[in-house]
């Protein structure tokens, strides 16, 4: 009997990108083949202008593509204008059962309105937001959480996820009733099998970029595996434009764990991608600490660079051969190798000097500016112990 292995459904890599219309957040892409656009959401009071806009700053180093603001009121609503003026990334106002607070951030000229169709029910405001979106071409999230979506009725035999999928398609005809396109769709809810089954169906019954995110996913740690394993069965499906990882953190955080997600699946490449061993008893060297180190200092890489540190032989050149630049652990001491092939040896406490040296090598050789200079300084002072004495293979 032979099988075939290469099938296009068991082909390396996600499935080719669903097809959808191109909706332009200021100025950018989602949808129609553009790079799937990360996203996160100030944790700021909007009014206060000065502190939401050195968060935004601090989300655009991160990698943050696209922002969006709380608009629960008047006096956030009144910041918009000012709060677009400054702000370094497309900014998008979360609007929450009073269309009125939309028609403000229209007049703030935001780059995206985001309505929510579960408690905002005074649809002829809709509608008049709809029209003054289409004249300034303000395109418009329609974004269902399952928490705002009605209770049940006696006798309703939907299931929860096309509860979800219904109401935002009663909304989106509302939108296109009024010849209005410019749409992005999300359908988020907290159990993760009902949101990947609301936005596979969705997926199918409408042209639009879909905005992916799991909601109220938890703390760092819960948060980031809720959000991976629901973003990842349908990223890896083709499923998805643009992403937000919810977490109960600093949105910094968000990014970091959004591009994670991306770079995992291959449909991002940017900046660092840090391979680690998870360290055993083979190891000869002090291999969390240091990991957890050139991670802080290799953060803010320039350019697209897979970099590994690794506990000893086994895991080292050999496990990590694709990686550009590494560490593999001795006793005391490590390796540090290009493509597998080891370049030098130093000692434990020189090895993060000798990485950032060969990583500026590897930059200068393609005609980059070298990075130690500009590495983000060490916090983790006093985390990296002296190396293990005694070798993996004689210890009691």
């Amino acid at each position: 009997m032979r099988v075939d292995l290469n099938l296009p459904e068991d082909r390396v890599g996600p499935r080719p990108r669903r097809a959808s219309k191109r909706v332009w957040v200021g100025g950018v892409p989602v949808g129609d083949g553009a790079p799937i656009a990360v996203q996160s959401m100030c944790t700021t009071l909007t009014h206060d202008v000065d502190a939401t806009i050195r968060q935004i700053e601090r989300l655009q180093e991160a990698g943050c593509e696209i922002v969006r603001v709380a608009v629960p009121d008047r006096r956030a609503g009144e910041a918009l204008k000012e709060l677009v003026r400054r702000s370094i990334l497309p900014v998008v106002a979360d609007i929450h059962f009073d269309y009125k607070l939309a028609l403000m951030a229209l007049d703030a000229r935001v780059h995206k309105l985001r309505l929510n169709p579960g408690n905002i029910h005074n649809k002829e405001g809709v509608r008049e937001v709809v029209r003054r979106a289409k004249a300034q071409g303000t395109p418009i999230r329609i974004g269902v959480n399952f928490g705002s979506i009605p209770d049940k009725e006696p006798g309703e035999v939907r299931d929860d996820a096309q509860r979800m999928v219904d109401l935002a398609l009663s909304e989106i005809r509302i939108l296109e009733e009024l010849d209005f396109t410019d749409i992005i769709v999300s359908v988020k809810a907290f159990e993760v099998p009902k949101m990947i089954a609301a936005y596979r169906r969705l997926a199918k019954a409408i042209p639009y970029p879909l905005h992916l995110g799991v909601t109220e996913s938890g703390t760092l740690l819960a948060g980031s595996v809720r959000s991976t394993a629901g973003m990842s069965v349908l990223l890896y499906e083709g499923i998805g434009d643009t992403i937000r990882v919810s977490l109960s953190e600093d949105p910094v955080m968000e990014v970091k764990a959004a591009f994670d997600i991306l770079k995992s699946l291959e449909l991002r490449d940017q900046g660092l991608t840090l391979v680690a061993c998870p360290s055993c008893g083979r190891a000869d060297i002090d291999l969390i600490p240091l990991a957890k180190v050139a991670e802080e200092r290799l953060r803010a890489l320039p350019v697209p660079m897979k970099i590994a540190v690794m506990g000893c032989e086994v895991n080292g050149p050999g496990e990590a051969k694709d990686a550009d630049v590494g560490i593999a652990g001795g006793v005391g001491k490590g390796a540090i190798f290009r493509k597998g092939k080891v370049v030098g040896v130093y000692p434990e406490a020189d090895l993060m000097d000798a990485l950032l040296a060969e990583i500026d090598k590897i930059l200068i050789e393609n005609g980059k500016e070298p990075y130690s200079h500009k590495a983000p300084k060490l916090s983790h002072e006093g985390q990296l112990t002296p190396g293990r004495s005694v070798p993996a293979g004689t210890r009691t």
